[in-house]
């Protein structure tokens, strides 16, 4: 699970790929977001060939996802697969389902940082969805 403060990343990441992905809350904020709301920030890194499982993010979160580095393939729910490069990012609206999220290259690492405004009370970012 990914540490700092009280929403946590939750059993969705960290595994299924070679190495996984693995997400670190780097910054917290609760001030300009509403009364309830928090953002936060989760710098998520791929090993080569690695993924993470199906998920999904808490329900009151919105998330905007932006590519640091490599490429990034994601589809939402039965959407399409898309691929993201270093520079390109997307948004997550509230309960999508992620089926799809890994590193796009068998050679190269890749990061994201992805932004959450999500509902301060809310326990866990991240959750397993194996529909």
């Amino acid at each position: 699970a990914w540490g700092g403060g009280r929403a946590r990343a939750g059993r969705g990441w960290g595994g299924g790929g070679r190495a996984g992905a693995r997400g670190k809350e780097v910054v917290r904020g609760v001030r300009r977001y509403g009364p309830g709301k928090s953002r936060v920030s989760v710098l998520v890194t791929y090993a080569r060939g690695a993924k993470s499982p199906p998920h999904r993010h808490a329900g009151s979160s919105f998330i905007y996802a932006y590519v640091l580095s490599g490429a990034i393939r994601s589809r939402m729910g039965e959407g399409a697969l898309e691929l993201y490069r270093a520079g390109e990012s997307w948004f997550e609206p509230p309960g999508a389902r992620h089926s799809v999220s890994e590193n796009a290259s068998d050679v190269e690492p890749a990061s994201l940082l992805a932004v959450f405004v999500v509902d301060t009370s809310e326990e866990e970012l991240t959750r397993p969805d194996l529909e």
